[in-house]
């Protein structure tokens, strides 16, 4: 895949990409944003609401302007489309406090010695940094990311109904925000679903199928992945964006552990970006690869033939890829048949 060649410009502009991305979590900060959707849209308005100095919310909002996320008219300022989508708490959409996460002083730390993940081949961070027990900014990430999350859940269920098979029993693995195990019980009345992930993520999972209408029709199974009574059987296991935290060998022993769970004839639907096999394309997961070397001891963004590898090796028949939300993602599908489910029944016990 060929890239434009960098320039000088492109070289400076992305050894201060950190000014751009610290002006924006500032502005958050500050509810910058939905104080101009609220109607303070002069600077001595703005600096009233957001109980800051004049000069420094005029530099602020303007740098915004500057870099696309405000409009200026005269002296008022105005929010852009994607800002007044995304970036005004009053939206449906609002996706601002994923500053907490995505701006952290710990995925910051993990991005401040790349040298050092580079020549370690894993994190510097303290092994469970982020996916130790119970870390606290993936509560505030699941719950900023929910909204983001019930459009892709929406075109899971479509996808779902397009395959023309019904999910069943579910276990929502990681469910962070739990949209899609809750999309899928909300399309279809009879499924029920048991979210698993830290405690105080299945809070926010809790909240939110509590807000779709689900209860009596969910169970929470706290604890890590690897280790909590899955209980069981289910028809479908949901994994959504968790395989790529862990190593290969890891990822193999819990799609075992996720296939003992599976009721004859079930499937495990995982939500992956997935690489080419040159390794740098598409570019968004390519990029990704970085991000899980300086953030896990061995996580990694895979290949199709590195994740049919996985599941084959857990003991899954046939393994289907197929396009899903943005480019670099697919949906995977994975089966067990019930005459594979039943040569390997002694081995699961």
């Amino acid at each position: 895949m060929t890239q434009p060649s960098p320039s000088p410009q492109t070289i400076f502009e992305t050894l201060t990409a950190y000014q751009k991305s610290a002006a924006l979590a500032g502005a958050i900060t500050l509810d910058l944003f939905t104080a101009i959707a609220a109607g303070a849209t002069s600077i001595e308005a703005l600096a009233k609401r957001c109980g800051v100095s004049d000069r420094g919310i005029r530099s602020l909002c303007d740098y915004l302007v500057a870099t696309g996320f405000l409009e200026k008219r005269g002296r008022l300022y105005g929010l852009t489309a994607g800002a007044a989508a995304y970036l005004d708490r009053a939206s449906d959409g609002y996706v601002g406090d994923a500053v907490e996460f995505l701006h952290s002083s710990e995925l910051q730390g993990a991005f401040a010695d790349v040298p050092g993940a580079v020549r370690r081949g894993g994190t510097v961070l303290e092994q469970d940094a982020f996916t130790g027990p119970d870390h606290p900014a993936w509560a505030a990430f699941a719950r900023a990311m929910a909204p983001m999350a019930t459009v892709l859940a929406q075109q899971l269920v479509a996808f779902i109904v397009g395959e023309g098979w019904t999910p069943g029993r579910v276990l929502d693995v990681s469910a962070g925000h739990g949209r899609y195990g809750i999309a899928l019980a909300t399309h279809w009345p009879e499924t029920s679903v048991a979210f698993q992930d830290w405690p105080t993520v299945l809070a926010v999972a809790a909240e939110q199928a509590r807000a779709a209408g689900l209860e009596g029709r969910y169970t929470l199974l706290p604890g890590s992945a690897f280790e909590v009574d899955l209980g069981g059987p289910y028809d479908t296991v949901l994994l959504p964006n968790f395989l790529h935290h862990f190593d290969r060998a890891a990822c193999t022993a819990l799609l075992r552990r996720l296939r003992a769970v599976l009721a004859p004839g079930g499937r495990i639907v995982a939500i992956e970006a997935v690489v080419d096999a040159d390794r740098v394309s598409p570019a968004p997961a390519a990029a990704f690869g970085l991000v899980m070397l300086v953030t896990t001891p061995g996580g990694d963004v895979y290949t199709r033939t590195e994740l049919e590898a996985m599941f084959h090796d857990a003991g899954f028949d046939r393994t289907v890829f197929r396009p899903f939300g943005e480019a670099h993602q697919q949906v995977i599908v994975s089966t067990l048949s019930n005459a594979h489910r039943s040569a390997i029944e002694p081995d699961l016990r």
